[in-house]
Order: structure tokens, then C-alpha cells, then sequence
């Protein structure tokens, strides 16, 4: 790995030899303040174009002059008036910097806002498509995942499990940061009023991390440009279950989160405080049969399976500007979270048939797992500015989780819950460390784009001590389960290095990118009687490609195409090869040898903007997944089922996602997506065949009405159709919102009332059964309630009516093991 540094300490130095004196400058939008991306800068001469190139994420821009003479220079972005400078004299060799240009948002946009008093929903880049979190307001005074589902190409289902296009698998970022961990988690912790954009990134370049089978999904949260004081407080409180589902503790659902932010002349510090209880009522309703020999078992079962949440954390950013050219940014993040899941589940009619019945009977299963995480992490990122319109980007990352919590696992008699057939504990501690330190450099090496580079190095080291206890009915005392018990360690090295353009010329935007990365993993394993002492260890090298092309016809219809190549590494717990007592009828456990999924996807994409402002858009894509991870089952004994996670073999996708922004009357706005896709899983598992396909398909649409400037209403309906798995399938899954939104005085006061999951008893919503079977062996089927009808409340007051500035960290590793 000295050779990745050394190559990439080599390119900065050779890049930086090379620069000449150019034109620089940074574009901003001249009524909020922020940079704009994207923005096309032309050098002309006698209404000829000499040379061009578009401003990067800050805004900056760099254009190369070839000849000393009499120019003009012309800034322009769609929606903005252009900035042009004529009659400028410009020297060979000698830099000119133009310092900030502002530009002006064009009349017709102008009109636009004041007549719709709202901002397009979604715009498409080259490389992503970014949705405005603001135009959900089904999301106010919840979180995120409030915000995520109503996506096109996003679903969530009834587990709360996230999809891009049919696959959990991406990488998260927030704020362009990458955060390693599992994004339910992350959007679960962040308030939907402090998030400005969701950008679903589905062929990342080379410059982001490889891993993620879907691609990436950006979190951006509100920033603030202006000096002050800023204050923000937000409650949320649910109304009392309209249906309790026969559980025994009733729901509770209330929260609320705390925002301050100063900015000065050359400091930005933001704090925040949230606290949030978040209970989901439920059932689950099963049957389930197994086949050993000629011992046909079958264990039917109903009862509760309910939910309690509760997370605690607090944020601290310090952002200060030592020069014009030079920042800091210092980040810290600590909380508590804790999740209880209560299976209390009857099994009514548990027996066995060989040639007749052997037995019969009824028994309770008394089941709660809680999970726990403690953390706490920190990091320090500097950023310069070089005058010749270079960047360098430093970031370090320490994370430190501790996670954990009980399992307690009872069958009881029934009607006679005293009587106990089994009482089993089990418990684990799992420190995990974190690391990640990056380096980039960027510069302009010619007029029509930007040449990326840089390393990135990140360490994983996660323990884990495993216990299992089963009581003595005899002497009444807990005693270790060895074949249950064990002590895991994971150590996982990256080392990458990448090199990535992007430029524009006229009406093309391209990228184009190559990435090295280099791993190494090594698994340990122990059990608790000292008899089994094993290690696992996989390295290797590999490179990812990406390239991206975009055209723009006539200024209103873009054409994109894109290749990625990417990688999914798994969790410690999927390795883990002890198994784990989940409930009365399944265990789970890992593979040790488990190799990262590793993933093609092409895509072909148009999107067209009308006149009258119709938004539509249509990606075509392809994704191949070898050494494909599914969790698949076998049976462990005639009343338990076995959950493994395995390499099944490989799957291709080919799909389509479409999507319209449109009006249907002066009031009524409407965003509709859907995406079909066509899945075939091809493989064996326990050397058996593992082969199915399916088409299948989801659609979102959201609905607003604005009664006037200050009052509107969202109506927005989530489906996801039947899907094919390894070994079975899961049913569909829909969920109809309804929410109504009121501004008091001036804007600082805003109320909204949200019914989730709307269903009145007339319909399924929320529901989900997952059916899974082996021909000869078993056969199961499980019926997920959830919570439908849900009533809340939310109330967020301004105290000096600005804009959120808040931008956090989070978690880089903890939250995906959670």
C-alpha cells in the first residue's frame, strides 16, 4: 500500500507543476448566498467561444487563456440571468481572479416561485438526482425516513428495510461525508426539518467509496450563510393507538429536538439535542412445517410483535475560517440508543404425524430482544483553497461503539403460563473502532474540466464476546450453551486510491474515473470451552471503473449514460458462525467465509423539462451481482428453522424507473414514479439448485394541495408489489399518508397533522407476509401487522424565523452493525 500513497503523493506534486496562470473565480446565487454547481463559464472573442468549463461543488471554476488580447467572459445557469464581462484585457501567464460573481435568478423563475410558492421537487445532474426534502410534508416533524420513502426508485417495506431499486444495498453520506452505516438507523436520528436535499447517486464515480450494490444516497442537510444567532424547537407527540393489536403495553410516540446555530465573521458553531420515543404496535401470525424423514411437524402461531424505540444524542460542529483559502471543521457526536422487540407468540397448535399423531399440544413463547448502542466519535476535516482555483481536502474520523443487549427466550405452558418447559438468556458485548482519514486534491489541468485524485485509508476493529445460558430446571440455575457461546473478532484494512475527471464542453458533461482498492479481512473465532480456535482472512486488490456521459438537446431533454463498478462487503454479524437464538423457532447464524458481492451496473437515461414546467424522467439500468448474500434457511431440528447467510450464487436485474413532476391544477402539484424490473437469481445453497425470477415493480405518488400560502395538504401512497428471494417471497406492501400543514406568524410557527398508514379497517396497510420453503424439508409463512392508522402531531417554532444551519456528522461505522 506505501506504493498507492507514493503514486498518490507523485500525481498531487506533478499536477501541481504543471498549473499555469488562469482566470478564477466562484459563482454564487446572489438571494440565498450559496455556491452553484454546475455553472457554465465561457471565454469569448468576437462572439466566438475560445474556451469553457463548468464550476465545481463550491462554485469555484478555473479557465485556462492560451493568448493575451481583449475578451469577454459569460457566466449562466439555467433559471438565472447571465453574467457577462466584456471588454476584458487579459495578459498570458498572468492570473486573474474574479473573485465572487452573483447571479440573479431569472424573472420567469421568480414568477414561478411567488406563483406556486413552492421549488421543483427533483433535478437531475450527470452523476444524481436530487430531491428536495421541503416538498415532503408528509416528513414535518418526523425524520428522514419519512422523507426517503416517498422517493422514486426508493421503497421501504414493512421491516423498515430502505431499497434502491430492489437492492438494500448503498453507501451513505451526509453532507458529502461518508457515514458506513445503516442508513434506518441514520435517518431515523436526523429531524426532517433539518434536511434539505436526498441525492440518489445510482453510478457513483470513482472518487466515492465502491462499496454499495445500489449506489450511494447523500443526505444534505440546511446550511446558513448569514452572521447571527439562529434557534429551533420541535415537538412531536402521537395520539393514543387507535388499535393495540391485543398488546400488552400500549404505543407511545413523542419526541423532540433542539437547534442552535451562531455565525460569525469567520466561525460557524452548531449544537443539537433530540430525544425520541418511537413505539410500533403489531402482531405476527404464522404456520410453519417441517419435514424429517417421515416426521411431518407442524407449528401454526399468533401473537404480538410489537416495537419500543428510544434514542437519546447531542451534536457539536465548529466550523472556523483561518484565512479566505483555509478551514476547519471539528465535529462531535454522542448518544444512546435503545430498541426492545417483544415476540410474545402463542403456538396453538403445535404437533407431530408419522403414521399417525405422536403428540399434540399448545405452549407460549415469552420473547424479548434488545439491542443498545452506546457512542461516541469525532472528526477533524481542513480544507484549502490554492489561488489557482486547486482544493485540498483532509479528513479524519474516530469512532468508538459499544453495542450489545439480552435476549431472553421462555416457553411456557399454556393456558398455565407458571409452568416453564424453557428459560434461555443470552447476551453479548461488541466494541467496535473506527477509523477513516482521507486525502484529495483537485485542479483544473484544462479549460473543460477538473482532474480528481486522492487516498483513502479506513480500519475496522470489532469484538465481540457471545454468551448463552439455559436454567437447570432441576437446580434452577443458568448454565453456558457452548455450542452457542463464542468470541468474534474482525480487523478490516482499506487502503484506496482513485484518479477521476469530470468536465463539459458545449452541451456534454462527462466523468470518467478509475479507483484501486485494496482489503484485507481477517476473522477470528473462539467458542467458550477453548475447543474451537480458527482464523479467516481474505485479501485483495482490486480496480473499479466508472465513466458518465451527459447530453443536453435543445435545453430541455438530457441524455445520460453510465457504468459503475462497485463491491458490497458484509457485516460481522453475517459472519459469525455460532448460532443465535432469535425467537422459539429460529436460529440465525453467519458465514465465515462470506465473500463481498461484487457488482456491474450500466444505466441509460433521458429526462425532459417542458415550458410550462412538466418534469419527466425514464433510467433504463442493468446490474449483475456476483457471490450474491441472501439469508436462506434449512432446518436445525423439527420445531426450529435455521437462518444462514451465504453466497446463493448470482443475480441480474434489468429494470426501468420513470418519474413526472406535473400540475393538475393551479393548486394540485403531483410527483408520480414507478420502477419494474425483471430479477433472476441463479445458484445453490446446501447443494441444492437455488433458481427463481419475477417481475417486479413499486410506485410512489405525492400529492399537494396549497389552500393558500400558509395551508396545504399532502396525500402521498407508497406500493411495492410481491418480490421472488433465494428460498420464497415477500408479498406486497402499500401505505397511504395523509397530511395537513398550517403557518402562524410569519412563517415561524408551523403545525402539521399526520395520519399514517392509513387504513380505517378497510384495508391491508402496513401489512407484509414473508413466505420461505424447501421442497421435501420445510415450509413457513409469516404474516407481519404493523401499526396503521397513526395520528401525530407536530409543532416547530423559529425563533427568529431563518433557516436551519445545522450540519452534523454521524455514525462511520457503528450504526450498519446496529
Amino acid at each position: 500500500m506505501r506504493l498507492i500513497f507514493k503514486s498518490t503523493l507523485y500525481f498531487l506534486v506533478l499536477a501541481t507543476a504543471v498549473l499555469q496562470a488562469q482566470i478564477t473565480g466562484t459563482v454564487i446565487d446572489q438571494n440565498t448566498n450559496l455556491p452553484i454547481e454546475y455553472a457554465t463559464i465561457t471565454l469569448e472573442q468576437e462572439e466566438q467561444i475560445l474556451e469553457g468549463t463548468v464550476s465545481a461543488q463550491n462554485g469555484s471554476f478555473l479557465l485556462p487563456v492560451s493568448n493575451s488580447g481583449e475578451f469577454s467572459i459569460k457566466v449562466s445557469f439555467l433559471g438565472y440571468e447571465p453574467f457577462i464581462v466584456s471588454d476584458l484585457k487579459i495578459q498570458t501567464k498572468s492570473p486573474l481572479d474574479l473573485g465572487r460573481i452573483f447571479l440573479q435568478p431569472g424573472q420567469n423563475f421568480l414568477d414561478e416561485i411567488v406563483l406556486n410558492a413552492e421549488s421543483n421537487a427533483f433535478q437531475n445532474k450527470i452523476d444524481r438526482k436530487v430531491y428536495a426534502a421541503g416538498e415532503f410534508s408528509t416528513a414535518r416533524g418526523g425524520t428522514g425516513m419519512d422523507i426517503i420513502r416517498n422517493l422514486p426508485s426508493v421503497t421501504v417495506n414493512g421491516l423498515g428495510e430502505i431499497s434502491v431499486r430492489g437492492s438494500t444495498g448503498f453507501v451513505v453520506l451526509l453532507n458529502n461525508k461518508p457515514v458506513q452505516s445503516d442508513i434506518q438507523q441514520l435517518l431515523s436520528q436526523i429531524p426532517a426539518n433539518s434536511i434539505k436535499n436526498i441525492e440518489i447517486i445510482t453510478a457513483p464515480s470513482a472518487q466515492y467509496d465502491a462499496e454499495g450494490k445500489a449506489g450511494i444516497i447523500n443526505v444534505l442537510t440546511l446550511k446558513n450563510v448569514l452572521q447571527g444567532d439562529y434557534f429551533q424547537f420541535n415537538t412531536l407527540l402521537g395520539a393514543p393507538s387507535i388499535e393495540n393489536y391485543k398488546n400488552a403495553m400500549p404505543s407511545h410516540r413523542y419526541g423532540a429536538d433542539i437547534i442552535y446555530n451562531t455565525v460569525g465573521e469567520k466561525w460557524n458553531i452548531s449544537s443539537g439535542l433530540s430525544f425520541q420515543r418511537n413505539d410500533l404496535s403489531g402482531r405476527r401470525e404464522g404456520d410453519a412445517f417441517t419435514l424429517i424423514g417421515d416426521k411431518y411437524t407442524r407449528f401454526p402461531s399468533d401473537g404480538e410483535r410489537s416495537f419500543d424505540e428510544i434514542n437519546f444524542s447531542g451534536r457539536l460542529t465548529a466550523d472556523y475560517s483561518l484565512s479566505d483559502n483555509d478551514q476547519f471543521s471539528l465535529g462531535l457526536f454522542a448518544g444512546k440508543r435503545t430498541k426492545e422487540r417483544t415476540a410474545d407468540i402463542l403456538y396453538y397448535a403445535n404437533h407431530a404425524i408419522t403414521d399417525k399423531i405422536d403428540y399434540r399440544f399448545q405452549y407460549y413463547n415469552e420473547n424479548l430482544r434488545v439491542r443498545k448502542s452506546d457512542f461516541i466519535l469525532g472528526s477533524l476535516d481542513y480544507d484549502h483553497d490554492f489561488t489557482n482555483a486547486a482544493q485540498l481536502h483532509t479528513s479524519f474520523l474516530y469512532e468508538y461503539t459499544l453495542l450489545g443487549g439480552p435476549t431472553t427466550n421462555r416457553n411456557l405452558g399454556h393456558p398455565d403460563n407458571s409452568f416453564v418447559y424453557q428459560d434461555e438468556y443470552n447476551t453479548n458485548d461488541n466494541p467496535l473502532y473506527g477509523l477513516r482519514f482521507n486525502l484529495d486534491y483537485a485542479f483544473q489541468p484544462l479549460s473543460i474540466g477538473t482532474l480528481k485524485m486522492g487516498y483513502q485509508y479506513r480500519n475496522l476493529d470489532h469484538r465481540g464476546d457471545f454468551f448463552y445460558e439455559r436454567k437447570n430446571n432441576e437446580t434452577q440455575v443458568f448454565e453456558l450453551v457452548p455450542e452457542f457461546s463464542s468470541e468474534v473478532g474482525l480487523k478490516r484494512s482499506i487502503h484506496a486510491a482513485f484518479l477521476q475527471y469530470n468536465g463539459a464542453y458545449k452541451n456534454w458533461e462527462f466523468s470518467a474515473g478509475l479507483r484501486m482498492e485494496n482489503m484485507r479481512r481477517n476473522l477470528s473465532l473462539k467458542d467458550k470451552t477453548g475447543g474451537f480456535n480458527q482464523d479467516y482472512s481474505l485479501d485483495f486488490t482490486k480496480l473499479f471503473p466508472s465513466a458518465s456521459v451527459q447530453y443536453l438537446w435543445k435545453d430541455k431533454v438530457t441524455f445520460q449514460l453510465a457504468y459503475s463498478k462497485r463491491i458490497e462487503r458484509t457485516t460481522t454479524f453475517k459472519m459469525n458462525p455460532f448460532p443465535e437464538r432469535e425467537h422459539s423457532e429460529t436460529l440465525e447464524q453467519g458465514d465465515p467465509n462470506l465473500h463481498p458481492e461484487m457488482i456491474d451496473q450500466l444505466e441509460l437515461g433521458v429526462s425532459y423539462k417542458s415550458a410550462n414546467g412538466i418534469r419527466f424522467f425514464s433510467t433504463s439500468y442493468f446490474r449483475n451481482v456476483d457471490h450474491l448474500i441472501n439469508r436462506v434457511n434449512n432446518v436445525y431440528n423439527d420445531t426450529i428453522l435455521n437462518r444462514i447467510y451465504s453466497n446463493v450464487g448470482k443475480a441480474t436485474v434489468v429494470g426501468r424507473d420513470l418519474g413526472s413532476e406535473f400540475e393538475l391544477a393551479k393548486r394540485l402539484k403531483v410527483l408520480a414514479s414507478a420502477n419494474i424490473y425483471y430479477y433472476e437469481i441463479n445458484g445453490s445453497f446446501d447443494n441444492l439448485p437455488v433458481n427463481n425470477e419475477a417481475y417486479i415493480y413499486s410506485y410512489n405518488i405525492n400529492s399537494t394541495y396549497r389552500f393558500s400560502d400558509t395551508a396545504f395538504a399532502q396525500f402521498n401512497f407508497n406500493y411495492i408489489s410481491k418480490r421472488v428471494t433465494a428460498q420464497g417471497e415477500d408479498s406486497r406492501f402499500y401505505s397511504p399518508n395523509l397530511t395537513l400543514t398550517k403557518r402562524f406568524w410569519n412563517n415561524q410557527l408551523t403545525a402539521t397533522l399526520q395520519w399514517k398508514n392509513i387504513d380505517m379497517g378497510l384495508m391491508n396497510s402496513n401489512e407484509q407476509r414473508i413466505t420461505t420453503r424447501r421442497e421435501g424439508e420445510f415450509f413457513t409463512t409469516t404474516n407481519y401487522v404493523y401499526e396503521a392508522d397513526m395520528v401525530l402531531l407536530n409543532l416547530s417554532y423559529n425563533f427568529n424565523n431563518r433557516k436551519n444551519t445545522a450540519k452534523f456528522i454521524d455514525s462511520e461505522f457503528g450504526k450498519r452493525e446496529f
